[in-house]
């Protein structure tokens, strides 16, 4: 069975790295964002399958249930899918690992040991920018390995943005 722990420092105790639920939830404003995100999409895919439907007559007997489809579809992620998320997401920092919980339709738990951090971004789209919200980013050396936490508070992202830098750099290990 492979070693879980990371490699402590001296003034650190060394403590296995369990998988658990994370204890904070993301900013409440995240389901505005999702819903804002989710109709904007609707609203581009439905209208531009209304507009071939209107155009093109000859399409009209398969774009049809088509267009139904996918509008049934669209109604049901923006009334359900932002409210859900919300409920699943959670994350916590410590000295230690990033966790994270995340999804809606399958989730997702994740723990990336601290020692393992290659790097450490904050991203905010123009729905996030608007909302005051950010994406916390933490990638390590493995494609499966990163973390995102989405819809945290922007100011809360870039402090642990910056706390992670400090706790990463003060680890030793070589982030492979």
């Amino acid at each position: 069975m492979p070693d879980t722990s990371y490699a402590a420092s001296p003034e650190q105790t060394r403590e296995p790295l369990v998988l658990r639920p994370p204890r904070h939830r993301i900013e409440r404003r995240a389901i505005l964002m999702w819903t804002l995100n989710a109709l904007i999409w609707g609203i581009l895919v439905v209208s531009g399958l209304g507009i071939a439907y209107a155009l093109l007559p000859d399409t009209r007997p398969w774009l049809g249930p088509v267009l139904v489809i996918f509008a049934v579809i669209y109604a049901v992620n923006i009334a359900v899918m932002p409210t859900w998320r919300y409920l699943v997401h959670r994350w916590e920092i410590t000295d230690q690992a990033v966790y994270a919980l995340n999804g809606w339709i399958t989730r997702e738990w994740r723990i990336t040991p601290i020692s393992r951090i290659q790097s450490i971004d904050t991203r905010r789209g123009p729905l996030q920018t608007m909302l005051g919200l950010a994406t916390l980013k933490v990638t390590t050396a493995s494609r499966e390995g990163a973390i995102s936490i989405a819809g945290l508070n922007a100011a809360v992202a870039e402090e642990h943005s910056h706390r992670l830098t400090e706790i990463t750099q003060a680890t030793p290990g070589d982030a492979t």
